[in-house]
């Protein structure tokens, strides 16, 4: 089960004007399961995204940078699950272009101002016909109020779904953002996480959009990891209608970029709790860095051996292994009888080794908590940098040992 993490309350997740959603099950993998969302824009929208840096990206990343960079205005964009489109070349990329291109008759606007998502199975053909014949039933279902539904449509491993709603004022005027997203293997930053979609009703100029959800996931979905492995689908993409009315500026951003970044770090944080047979939600504090590459650099080596995340999964407070891990990071001129390590409140290592204070019944009191916080004093410097993950179960083995069955 997730990790401290609960499936959202419909009622919680608050409509944003000018954005509607229709879901659809076309029985893209297996029937009777929500596989198809369609997200209808109201013209004037503006939409700004990041994408995965994988360089085997699938045919939609490819496909969905192009529409956005022809300005043409987006009206809508197309996810479908159990299916990532991705190894499939020319192929994927013709497959792609047709979907886009029949959503676009449908609904009455340009092939180039719809946008296409997929993830699944990788290297296997877009069934393109249950794509467009679930397409006049995901239209048929667009409302305003279907966030929790979406959410549930744009699921492949996760247990449960990911939304979230915040409202802000600005201006003397409430802007309201909700936002989802979908993953819970295959998740490693250089871009984001799988599939994220957040709206406002704040007006954004596109500039202003594209430098706000870049650093919104930079500072989320940049710092979450549950294996190390980058997918060849992620997408994150903000939407602004401005039905509120307000108008966002250099004057205000700063309100506006907080509340996102909140939205955006909510729903990074609930990838990882419903990480692939996760049991715990771990914090990894990097404090005193000289900068925020060897923070990270150093963060990700621990949250990336195998040997620690399965000792956690273990409660076995092993925590040499967290040592061995700073010390091959690649800081190389880190002096490592400087920095202390913590586990949550115990001070575990200083000078060079074990603290003199450390009992391994204090060690052994913290590992039995879902939620576990590493932090690592460098003092090096003034940067700080905090990235999340979770451990390594025999339900990660599992899962993606029967992933295509």
């Amino acid at each position: 089960m997730p990790v401290n993490l609960s499936a959202p309350v419909a009622a919680s997740l608050l409509p944003v004007a000018g954005v509607s959603l229709g879901i659809a099950e076309a029985g893209i993998k297996r029937p009777n399961r929500k596989d198809l969302l369609v997200i209808k824009l109201d013209e004037g929208a503006a939409v700004a995204g990041v994408f995965t840096t994988n360089r085997f990206c699938a045919a939609p990343v490819t496909l969905a940078k192009d529409h956005l960079a022809s300005g043409k205005g987006i009206r809508a964009l197309l996810v479908n699950t159990g299916n990532a489109n991705a190894g499939t070349g020319e192929q994927g990329m013709e497959a792609a272009r047709t979907t886009c291109a029949e959503l676009a008759k449908l609904l009455g606007c340009a092939v180039e101002q719809v946008l296409p998502y997929s993830t699944g199975v990788i290297m296997e053909p877009l069934p393109v016909d249950k794509i467009v014949a679930g397409m006049p039933a995901a239209i048929a279902n667009l409302k305003a109020d279907n966030w929790f539904d979406a959410s549930q449509a744009i699921m492949t491993t996760d247990i449960v779904a990911k939304a979230v709603s915040r409202q802000v004022q600005i201006s003397g005027k409430t802007v309201t953002i909700t936002g989802m997203s979908k993953g819970s293997g295959m998740i490693h930053p250089n871009m984001a996480t799988m599939l994220g979609y957040i709206a406002t009703d704040a007006a954004i100029a596109q500039p202003l959009l594209q430098q706000i959800v870049s650093e919104a996931a930079n500072r989320s979905f940049n710092c979450i990891t549950v294996d190390g492995d980058t997918s060849t689908n992620d997408a994150l993409m903000l939407i602004a209608t401005g039905k509120s009315g307000v108008s966002i500026d250099a004057a205000n951003r700063a309100a506006m970029q907080a509340v996102i970044t909140e939205v955006a770090t909510i729903l990074a944080q609930a990838i990882v709790r419903d990480g692939e047979g996760a049991t715990k939600f771990i914090t990894i504090q990097m404090d005193g860095g000289k900068d925020e590459a060897e923070c990270r650099k150093i963060g990700y080596a621990i949250a990336h051996s195998p040997l620690i995340k399965t000792a956690f999964f273990a409660s076995d407070p092993n925590l040499g292994r967290i040592l061995a891990a700073i010390g091959y990071a690649g800081v190389t001129d880190l002096d490592v009888e400087k920095l202390q390590v913590y586990l949550d409140d115990v001070l575990v290592a200083e000078n060079g080794g074990r603290a003199k204070s450390y009992l391994e019944e204090d060690g052994a009191r913290v590992m039995q908590q879902s939620d576990i916080t590493i932090r690592v004093v460098l003092n090096r410097g003034a940067v700080n940098a905090t990235l999340w993950t979770c451990d390594f179960s025999y339900d990660y083995v599992k899962i993606n040992a029967s992933y295509r069955s």
